[in-house]
């Protein structure tokens, strides 16, 4: 039922792809994605693909979501982005205990959530809950949503005590509009300033509890999706948009090049140009293997939990080796193309600069720290213990 649901989601973005194509600029240029895109996109159930089916979501398999993701971020990139985002936070307040989905989900259920999960300020420990202030830098999509998970260390005495993201309703926080960038403009990055508010136990989940898959929120959403590691899913939300963007970048640079005269090379068009024929095929199996490994080691999660098995950490860290060479892999892709696509393409307005500059910016995500990830992988290879949350 799941998967046919995913497959009319998917469908329903595909149609829109020339709209959020056409709107790409609109974006940049208003900072943040066009309310419309939001809502087309809600319309077409793509908000509810990670959402638990207790409170009407679709729980559909990870993969559908990210071949979602994919395609809106190859037609913007910062509607991908901004996208995945919002889009993959339905699974994480799924980890939450009850009643913290209860109160955003409970009135209505297509309510969205932003979040910041750097450590950017901190909580402090007080009787049913905790005391949590703090400035927090890159919530994308915050202005299309009322709620924000916020990372930070809890406090007891002084001293730290634990890691916890925490679950804040719109009316303890407020947006600072600081977003003015050269790439992912349109994603309305913005900071959210919290000052002094209390946060109840309930909506306080510990990333000690997420690092060994046993959170609260399985009591009512035992599906195989909600057993799934965070450090696996949450990066990949960083990638699969990257991707998305080479991809649109490949399909730009092709038809530009298909129509290409080089007026420095006596009139040569460029698709009679065989080191511009290379550079694609080149482009397109670096964007092909970084897809395929992404996609494949996520099923293979999936499936296991679907099967109740235990997830190997080795695979857990081959998810997170192959999640940041597969940005590595788009980011090439499109530095390949971009070359190649002569002067005109560096008019403002052109996709093909647009999704150089949006993929670089997305490429300094720290999901996208690929030394650190490799040096876990190098590290779990050698038998060694890795001590990383974010596995």
């Amino acid at each position: 039922m799941s998967e046919h649901a995913a497959q009319d989601v998917i469908a329903g973005i595909r149609e829109l792809l020339p709209v959020l194509r056409e709107r790409a600029q609109e974006a940049e240029d208003a900072r943040r994605v066009p309310e419309e895109s939001v809502k087309a996109l809600q319309e077409t159930g793509f908000f509810k693909l990670l959402q638990p089916k207790t409170f009407g979501g679709l729980e559909a398999d990870p993969v559908s979501f990210y071949t979602a993701v994919k395609l809106i971020a190859s037609a913007c990139g910062s509607t991908g982005w901004v996208a995945s985002i919002l889009g993959v936070h339905p699974w994480h307040l799924g980890l939450f205990e009850a009643q913290a989905q209860q109160d955003v989900w409970g009135d209505d259920v297509d309510v969205r959530v932003s979040s910041s999960y750097a450590p950017m300020g901190k909580a402090d420990v007080v009787d049913g809950g905790y005391r949590l202030s703090g400035r927090w830098s890159f919530s994308s999509g915050c202005d299309h949503a009322t709620w924000v998970l916020l990372g930070g260390p809890v406090f007891s005495g002084g001293k730290p005590v634990d890691f916890c993201t925490y679950l804040v309703p719109i009316s303890d926080y407020t947006i600072e509009d600081v977003w003015d960038t050269v790439g992912l403009r349109g994603t309305g990055s913005n900071d959210i300033i919290v000052n002094d508010v209390f946060v109840p136990k309930h909506r306080a989940l510990s990333f000690i509890a997420t690092s060994k898959c046993k959170t609260p929120g399985q009591e009512i959403n035992p599906g195989p999706l909600y057993k799934l590691p965070y450090g696996s899913v949450h990066p990949s939300t960083i990638t699969a948009p990257i991707i998305g963007m080479a991809q649109g970048a490949y399909d730009a640079h092709v038809e530009h090049q298909g129509k290409r005269v080089r007026a420095a090379y006596a009139g040569e068009q460029s698709k009679e140009d065989p080191f511009a024929k290379v550079r694609i095929a080149e482009a397109a199996s670096e964007i092909d293997a970084a897809w395929l490994q992404l996609t494949h080691n996520i099923d293979e999660l999936y499936q296991l939990a679907c099967k109740g098995e235990k997830l190997p950490f080795p695979t857990r860290l081959r998810v997170r080796r192959d999640q940041v060479r597969g940005t590595e892999r788009a980011i090439f892709a499109i530095d390949r193309l971009f070359e190649n696509s002569g002067g005109r393409a560096l008019k403002a307005g052109t996709p093909i600069q647009r999704f150089w500059r949006d993929a670089h910016a997305g490429r300094v995500h720290a999901a996208n720290d690929a030394e650190r990830a490799y040096v876990m992988f190098g590290t779990g290879a050698f038998g060694l213990p890795v001590e990383n949350a974010m596995v």
